[in-house]
C-alpha cells in the first residue's frame, strides 16, 4: 500500500465587499511537500459571479486568479514570490489579506496522490 504524505490546502474565494464577509468559493491551492507538489485549481462560473458580485471585472479577477498559477509553477512568470522555495510561495499565496481574492484558513490531511487530491477537493468544495 503507497505511503500517506501530509498536505495541506486552502480554498480560494472571491470578496467582493470585504466588510461584509461574503465569499464565493472558487478554487482550490493544495501543497504537499513530500510530492514537491504546489498546484492550484479555479474556475469563474459567470453567471454566479454575475449574481454575486455583479460589478466586478472578471476578466482581472482571472488575471488575479492565473498569478496563483503562475506562483504555484515556480518559474520566472510567477515573478520575485514565484522564485520562493515551495512553501515559502505556498505560504505567500495563504496568508492572510484584505482584498477580492483571499484564502481559508489551511487545512491538513493526508493524501496518496496529490493531484488527485487536489481534484477531489476542487469538486467538493467549488464545483
Amino acid at each position: 500500500m503507497p505511503g500517506k504524505h501530509l498536505f495541506e490546502y486552502a480554498v480560494i474565494r472571491v470578496v467582493p465587499c470585504v466588510e461584509r464577509e461574503e465569499f464565493l468559493n472558487v478554487g482550490v491551492i493544495l501543497y504537499c511537500s513530500s510530492q514537491r507538489f504546489l498546484q492550484t485549481r479555479f474556475a469563474l462560473n459567470g453567471d454566479r459571479l454575475r449574481a454575486f458580485a455583479g460589478a466586478l471585472d472578471s476578466d482581472e479577477l482571472e488575471a488575479r486568479l492565473r498569478a496563483f498559477e503562475r506562483i504555484c509553477a515556480g518559474r520566472r512568470e510567477g515573478g520575485p514570490i514565484g522564485q520562493l522555495a515551495i512553501a515559502a510561495r505556498f505560504r505567500w499565496l495563504t496568508a492572510t489579506r484584505s482584498t477580492v481574492v483571499q484564502t481559508s484558513p489551511v487545512h491538513p490531511g493526508l493524501c496518496e496522490d496529490a493531484r488527485a487530491t487536489l481534484d477531489r477537493l476542487f469538486e467538493q468544495l467549488v464545483s
